[in-house]
């Protein structure tokens, strides 16, 4: 899946649109951070007075709010008897410390998850609208880690370092502001290497980004080919190719393991420079620190605040490294999220009107053509009488199954490519969510989900009553077949319909489809797995319980088409034949061709 350049103001907005809800628990959290930080702050300026002022008795330049607080105390002899009271401000000062990181912490991970669940109910509520065409064009594995692995990366950076932001500012100004009261030469010397570390941190964000970009990328189609072969295990085992899978699966995971090991050498490389300036710019100030003190240019206290603030200075520096190094990270999996919710959404480009949907259906001149693929469909043009049967038979590629897609609006016809109409009334100008509903479709596929049988013949209407179900089953001759089993209705299917035959299935899609009691039935190939008979019967049952209804059959079996009112035969897209089963069946072209073919061999099955 290929990301297009997503604007910076349209990443900025989707953000704050994730943020709806967790807001306040963010800006709760950065108080917390700020009160922690302050507390950070004072212990230093506590154990300074203590040392200098409180039993040293120097005289230091102090704020005049500390200077009311100690004259309310007693003053600094009375601290210098009492020194408990020095230690219980400084036991304050942590229990602040401990109050607001719990605080922090708590709010944090409040806004963390409010977050995250926000960011995938909007993301799966929207690959829901995508256009049908949307998610033919991309792996169901890529999109899965969008919503899982991407989610989290961009919850991570904007819980852990974003929420620390103020902290960050809070002790590098009020840092700077202390040590620069205390001495302004050491102060110099301290920061010596800040300048170097931000800017190699700005440099290193940029040379990352692409490398983040590719390992993402590549952990999608890794999750791709996990999802396939496990969803697909029964055609893996059948063929005996879960070796080639598992190589093929080893080797992608190689490579995606080698992108990692080559980030993780500029990674390493820089936090270790980090850590070795850091170490440096402590260094610096123990030495001079100690220097200025023998020269009597600092006193035992300052000096001693000073190493706490040059400690309390490292943190924030080498969290703006950390920080700038997720922030790519963060940046690849919003630019993915994105990229999905920039995807235009399935919409209505007509009136969206609901007209009755039981009258004739018109293909009129359609011609269509896939994405970047040469034209399938060439000039279709025929009616079909409301509560008639109409067969198609073709080969495979002919455009039967396109034919379906698009009287379904799950592809958009284009303008100026013919049109489709139900009732006299352009599809285009149907709202979709009305067609659909008077449409009902059992795919050439049928997908069952991972739940019991009732459920799954039931999932228009989780509240449908047990004998509108068993109705259903015995029209898709599936009721004794299911009364078979141990459990009934209530058997669990496994992922796919794996644990159903092939028969079984469509049956099965079959029943679900029919709960809909549509006007119009469509029938893609879904009776090719059952034998002849039940083909028979369910088309016998269909016919009883549906008689008003339009129902088209698409088939390759000449038995299941025989009885339709009308028959299309299609070749590369155009109606080569069309007629009855009986004016087809002595017309000299395909269908009296399969017909001979399909008769001589049922003959060597009999014998």
């Amino acid at each position: 899946m290929e990301n297009n350049k997503i604007p910076k103001a349209y990443k900025r907005q989707l953000i704050w649109r994730f943020l709806k809800g967790s807001k306040a628990f963010f800006v709760l959290s950065m108080l917390c951070a700020a009160l922690s930080a302050l507390a950070d702050l004072l212990s230093p300026q506590i154990i300074r007075v203590a040392v200098d002022n409180v039993l040293g008795g120097k005289e230091t330049a102090l704020p005049a709010f500390a200077l009311r607080l100690v004259e309310q105390a007693g003053g600094f002899p009375y601290l210098a008897e009492h020194i408990w009271i020095m230690a219980l401000a400084l036991l304050g000062v942590a229990l602040l410390k401990a109050l607001s990181v719990f605080g922090y912490n708590v709010s944090k991970t409040k806004a963390a998850e409010t977050l995250v669940k926000t960011m995938r109910d909007s993301l799966y509520a929207h690959i829901e609208r995508l256009p049908f065409a949307w998610h033919m064009k991309h792996h169901t594995g890529d999109i899965i880690q969008r919503c899982t692995s991407d989610i989290d990366t961009t919850k991570n950076f904007v819980a852990e370092q974003m929420t620390n932001i103020i902290r960050i500012v809070i002790l590098l100004c009020l840092s700077l502001g202390f040590m620069l009261s205390m001495s302004w030469k050491l102060t110099i010397i301290a920061v010596l290497p800040v300048p170097y570390i931000i800017v190699r941190s700005f440099h290193f964000h940029r040379k990352i980004g692409e490398a983040f970009m590719k390992a993402d990328e590549n952990e999608g189609i890794l999750s791709s080919m996990a999802q396939e072969n496990l969803t697909g295990v029964r055609v893996v085992r059948a063929f005996g190719a879960e070796r080639r899978e598992r190589d093929r699966f080893f080797a992608q995971n190689d490579y995606y393991t080698s992108l990692w090991m080559k980030l993780a050498q500029p990674l390493a490389q820089f936090w270790s420079v980090s850590d070795v300036l850091s170490g440096i710019q402590i260094l610096l100030i123990v030495v001079f620190g100690s220097i200025f003190c023998i020269r009597g240019e600092m006193l035992p206290g300052a000096y001693i605040a000073f190493l706490s603030y040059g400690a309390i200075m490292t943190w924030p520096v080498r969290m703006l490294g950390r920080m700038i190094s997720e922030m790519s990270k963060a940046g690849v999996s919003v630019d993915r999220i994105a990229y999905i919710m920039q995807a235009e959404e399935e919409k209505e480009n007509g009136k969206a009107l609901r007209p009755a949907m039981d009258g004739d259906i018109r293909f009129e001149h359609v011609s269509f053509a896939y994405e970047n693929s040469p034209e399938i469909l060439h000039d279709i043009d025929f009616t079909m009488k409301a509560g008639s049967t109409l067969g198609i038979l073709g080969g495979t590629g002919s455009g039967k199954s396109t034919l379906m897609l698009l009287l379904d609006k799950l592809y958009e016809l284009p303008e100026g490519c013919g049109t489709i109409s139900v009732s006299g009334t352009d599809i285009r100008d149907i709202e979709t969510a009305h067609l659909r509903q008077n449409i009902g479709m059992v795919l050439q596929e049928p997908y069952l989900f991972s739940r019991s049988l009732r459920e799954n013949i039931a999932i228009t209407d989780p509240a449908m009553s047990m004998d509108a179900v068993r109705e259903a089953a015995r029209a898709a001759c599936l009721d004794e077949t299911i009364e078979g089993f141990s459990k009934g209705y209530e058997t669990f299917v496994g992922e796919r319909g794996m644990t159903l035959s092939g028969g079984q299935k469509q049956r099965a899609a079959i029943a679900r489809m029919l709960t809909q009691n549509t006007p119009i039935m469509i029938f893609d190939d879904s009776l090719s797995a059952v034998d002849t008979e039940t083909d028979a019967k369910i088309r016998a049952a269909l016919e009883r319980r549906f008689g008003s209804a339009s129902i088209i059959l698409i088939s390759h079996r000449i038995t299941t088409l025989s009885k339709a009112d009308q028959i299309l035969v299609l070749d590369k897209g155009r109606i080569v034949e069309r007629g009855s089963h009986e004016e087809l069946r002595r017309g000299g072209g395909i269908y009296q061709q399969i017909c001979e073919i399909q008769s001589s061999s049922a003959e060597e099955v009999t014998a």
